[in-house]
């Protein structure tokens, strides 16, 4: 068989499977298992399968059919231009959470000192390590309440050769720096009764990263209730929120801070919470 012959078979199996982006997820998997860069499949398309290569990927096909993230096959993801580690302990980096992080590090690159930033609920460390590489000057805390994340997120550090502070704790419990300049934070922000009716890829995310509990506020209501015991006066919060979320975040942390607003992504949709300042 072609790899041509083997593309079509694939194809068609996908598309009968209604899998959504299947042509992306077919070449990345290609690229994967063949080693053949994405950009060059088309120069390949003579190139002969044997039966055991087709075999082995048949078995790959059908995870992505069953709703595998093809970032957890391949085991990467792209993330602010950089490359990460990700399997099924971690959240898989997202583009829209790019937002969140372009406007940390736009705020901290106009500041001239050393800064100290927390990262809440880090996963596969995206987040902090992103801002570790394109800040001039900070020191980074990043947590998570999972030991496998922490391990995934120590592994892409190293990848992308940068140090961070990286604690095992639920939210703030086990941090015993304080002063932070700026706290930052993708916490799980699904509600309980709405993950059930996700894409079978998402479910297939680790449960403890989605869930926010029963209104999707429950982190929220932590960072809001803690955050101002662990940053300096000046201190800033930064947190990526759902889509809906908006009125319902920004009338928490209005209680208690004086200036609380919202940007939006490159969809439109409100994604980003910004707070400043206590009264």
């Amino acid at each position: 068989m072609k790899l041509e012959e083997l593309i079509k078979k694939s194809t068609i199996k996908l598309q009968k499977n209604n899998i959504d982006d299947y042509s992306i997820k077919l070449k990345i998997i290609i690229e994967y298992f063949f080693n053949i860069p994405i950009n060059k499949i088309i120069v390949y398309m003579n190139k002969e399968v044997s039966s055991k290569e087709n075999v082995e990927f048949e078995k790959i096909l059908q995870k992505v059919i069953n709703g595998i993230p093809v970032q957890y096959i391949t085991n990467k993801q792209e993330f602010m231009g950089l490359k990460f580690y990700v399997d099924k302990n971690v959240l898989i980096p997202q583009p829209d959470t790019e937002i969140l992080v372009e406007h940390v590090i736009e705020y901290c690159n106009n500041i001239n000192y050393s800064l100290k930033i927390l990262d809440l609920c880090t996963g596969s460390g995206a987040i902090a390590i992103s801002l570790a590489k394109y800040i001039k000057n900070a020191n980074i805390y990043a947590t998570d309440i999972s030991e496998n994340a922490i391990e995934i997120a120590n592994k892409n550090a190293k990848i992308n050769k940068v140090g961070i502070n990286f604690i095992k704790s639920d939210m703030f419990e086990n941090i015993e720096e304080k002063d932070f300049d700026i706290i930052v934070s993708n916490p799980p922000y699904i509600k309980t009764s709405v993950i059930s009716t996700l894409s079978n890829e998402v479910k297939n995310e680790p449960y403890i990263a989605l869930d926010g509990g029963k209104d999707g506020l429950k982190f929220y209501n932590i960072i809001y209730e803690k955050a101002e015991k662990y940053m300096n006066r000046n201190g800033i919060i930064f947190l990526e929120i759902g889509y809906d979320q908006k009125e319902n975040i920004m009338n928490i942390f209005k209680k208690k801070y004086r200036e609380v607003y919202c940007l939006k992504d490159l969809n439109n949709n409100d994604r980003v919470i910004i707070v400043k300042g206590g009264k």
